[in-house]
């Protein structure tokens, strides 16, 4: 069976190529290569011994997805990561977000509303919540108006999805992550942010090994308990593997409803600084950071209730944030070696 993956070569993507290809699904790879490298591919091919298709293609362009479409006529789901992911550049140019964000995927459910029956997984984000009144996060928080445009093309992608599913044969299910970190345990591929990460994790390991001069904490004045925001971090391993799980249940039809949606989170919070803690007692390095300003955009606390992945979908985060720091600083110094 063969599995669409755009956006295949970044960070989620690259980790879900990975089990996909291990549980026997054939893989074709979009990815215009905005935020990552085609040096991932060899990444992906030592770990599975399989080599995926790949297409460098931007899926802006509507003309090269219709074109697409018909040159792979067996795809018979997709998994969309493709769009940009930064809060705070999404702030500083809405525009970009927008045309990379939701143009693509009105696109792509075109081409799948031709089928005569199709799987769609959607990579959308805890930030559809915005500022939860209530932790742990469940399914049923309400969406929040969104407090950035990033947040807000998530939101507009899930409306999306949905009113397509009411008229097509297309199911689909929306995986709402939290904070995804860490690297492949064999530290064949990871993160690996083009310019300065806009992301915790790559930022602190980048500091780590002496990349970065220092970590900007955004705001130590927040209502926590040690003042830092507090962010659900789970391992990329896990949220890849979700992926599988929810493709499964598709194929299977074991879904009751055309459109799910699912928190793929750990259950747990973490402090920015009790990250970087934990991050210093794994590497035995001292990290230069400085309290600065808070960022527009960001909320106070965000933590899963993962009560429904565990049950209905049958997934379950098996990673603890060590894990994720000590297989992220694992692919830091690799790479940097």
């Amino acid at each position: 069976m063969k599995i669409l993956v755009t956006g295949g070569l970044g960070f989620i993507g690259s980790h879900t190529v990975v089990e996909l290809q291990n549980v026997g699904f054939d893989v074709v790879i979009i990815d215009n290569l905005s935020n990552t490298t085609e040096k991932v591919m060899d990444g992906i091919v030592a770990i599975t011994g399989k080599t995926p298709i790949f297409e460098k293609l931007d899926l802006r362009e509507k003309s090269a997805v219709q074109d697409f479409f018909a040159r792979h006529q067996d795809v018979s789901g997709v998994i969309h990561f493709a769009a940009s992911k930064a809060v705070g550049e999404s702030v500083e140019n809405p525009l970009l977000y927008y045309e990379n964000n939701i143009n693509t995927l009105v696109y792509l459910l075109q081409e799948l509303a031709k089928k005569p029956e199709a799987n769609f997984i959607f990579s959308s984000s805890c930030t559809v919540y915005g500022q939860a009144e209530k932790m742990p996060i469940t399914e049923d928080a309400s969406v929040q108006p969104a407090m950035s445009p990033y947040g807000n093309t998530k939101q507009i992608g899930e409306e999306i999805i949905t009113d397509t599913t009411k008229v097509t044969n297309i199911n689909a299910i929306l995986l709402r992550y939290f904070n995804p970190v860490g690297a492949h345990p064999s530290a064949e591929i990871g993160e690996l942010p083009i310019g300065v990460p806009q992301n915790l994790m790559p930022f602190i390991t980048q500091t780590g090994i002496g990349l970065r001069e220092k970590l900007s904490v955004f705001g130590d004045d927040y209502p926590t308990p040690d003042g830092t925001c507090i962010r659900d971090y789970i391992h990329v391993v896990d949220l890849a593997k979700a992926h599988v799980v929810a493709l499964q249940r598709l194929i299977n039809k074991k879904n009751v409803e055309k459109v799910e949606t699912f928190n793929v989170g750990t259950g747990t919070g973490s402090s920015v600084l009790e990250v970087i803690n934990a991050f210093e007692k794994i590497s035995g390095k001292k990290l230069a950071y400085q309290i600065v300003g808070r960022r527009e955009g960001d909320i106070t606390e965000a933590y899963a209730n993962t009560d429904k992945a565990n049950n209905v979908l049958g997934w379950k985060a098996e990673s603890s944030l060590e894990d994720s720091l000590e297989s992220a600083w694992k692919w830091e110094l690799k790479i940097r070696s």
